[in-house]
């Protein structure tokens, strides 16, 4: 009889573990449609951190890599929040007076987002990586990320009801938690100043700031002056202060990104998320002689009527990744909500 009672209690909590267990999953996701690319996720975190399964990964070796602009939140309207930054610095802070080559790189992106188009100016992202060097040098890394975050709570142009701090795609969250829930370590890969991303994601997303990797500028002793860091001894007595300086040492975009992932994280990921083709050399390396169960997503932006979406660049790069094998994400038919239900696209 004792055996029996013994069977009973065993079958009773592993129910009501595989029901409350099974509660939590559907939990994780509550801003997505049911869909094939969640399928695809739950079904390959259910194998490979199954202990008996053959595509088991030991939770040291699960890395998830993300890129932020475009996956993680809005990018299309009128363009990357780092630019919106940048032309917010040299063209409305009233504290800041831009010299004549600022406010025209300012002034491009301005015009160039109200068509979704990208500035017609060759190396446009190396442009604008040395303007953003130029415009914010002498700011401490705590100052800058403070600027930072006083300019997202600025209302987002084109929308009603949303702050740039509140422009996160929320099945993209979702993705996120329940990946980290399930002993996954997550980095944001992004093309984006490195500390620009810390101030968008590490609170929303609650990852540590080394966890987030992107665009760098130099940092340097206000009274470093024109000396080598190797000519020049950091003043510990409180004379010097770690501030940006004003040049550019990596854009964070295509192999670039596999550079940092080595040399940074120094693991090849299993899990690869992105929306561009400044994604493709981070999904080819994720997916290609990778060890482990490996996949790589790609969100595309086809739903032009919660957010801003240039539906003809979307149709080809979905027939690109397609031919790539990417998962697709959807965002008109996968999410379930983008921003929130009480934010509206105005433009």
């Amino acid at each position: 009889m004792k055996q029996f009672k013994k069977i009973v209690c065993l079958v009773l909590i592993f129910s009501l573990t595989f029901i409350f267990s099974g509660c939590g999953e559907e939990d994780s996701f509550k801003n997505w449609n049911k869909c094939d690319s969640l399928d695809q996720l739950t079904s390959y975190v259910s194998k490979v951190t199954n202990t008996t399964s053959s595509d088991f990964i030991p939770i040291e070796d699960r890395i998830a890599v993300f890129d932020m602009d475009g996956t993680l939140c809005g990018e299309l309207f009128p363009e990357y929040l780092e630019y919106l930054l940048l032309a917010y610095r040299c063209l409305d802070d009233p504290n800041y007076q831009a010299d004549d080559d600022l406010k025209n790189v300012a002034t491009l992106i301005r015009e160039s987002g109200k068509n979704y188009k990208t500035p017609k100016v060759d190396n446009f992202d190396l442009v604008h990586g040395r303007a953003q060097a130029k415009a914010f040098a002498g700011l401490t890394p705590s100052e800058f990320i403070s600027y930072v975050k006083d300019f997202l709570q600025l209302d987002a142009v084109g929308f009603q009801n949303m702050k740039y701090a509140d422009s996160l795609y929320k099945p993209m969250i979702d993705v996120v938690k329940y990946l980290v829930k399930h002993q996954f370590t997550c980095y944001v890969v992004s093309g984006s100043d490195r500390m620009i991303c810390r101030a968008v994601v590490c609170d929303q997303l609650d990852l540590p700031e080394k966890q987030v990797i992107g665009m760098d500028v130099n940092l340097v002793a206000t009274h470093q002056g024109d000396k080598d860091g190797l000519n020049y001894q950091f003043n510990s007595g409180g004379e010097d202060e770690l501030v940006r300086g004003d040049e550019l040492i990596i854009k964070n975009l295509k192999m670039n990104k596999v550079q940092q992932i080595v040399q940074e994280i120094g693991k090849q990921p299993v899990l690869s998320f992105g929306n561009s083709s400044g994604d493709v050399s981070m999904h080819e390396y994720t997916i290609t002689n990778n060890k482990y169960k490996a996949l790589a997503f790609m969100l595309i932006a086809d739903d032009n009527e919660r957010d801003h979406a240039d539906l003809e660049e979307t149709a080809k790069r979905k027939a690109s990744w397609e031919e790539h094998n990417y998962v697709i994400i959807s965002m008109k038919n996968d999410f379930k909500t983008i921003y929130g239900a009480n934010v509206i696209m105005t433009e």
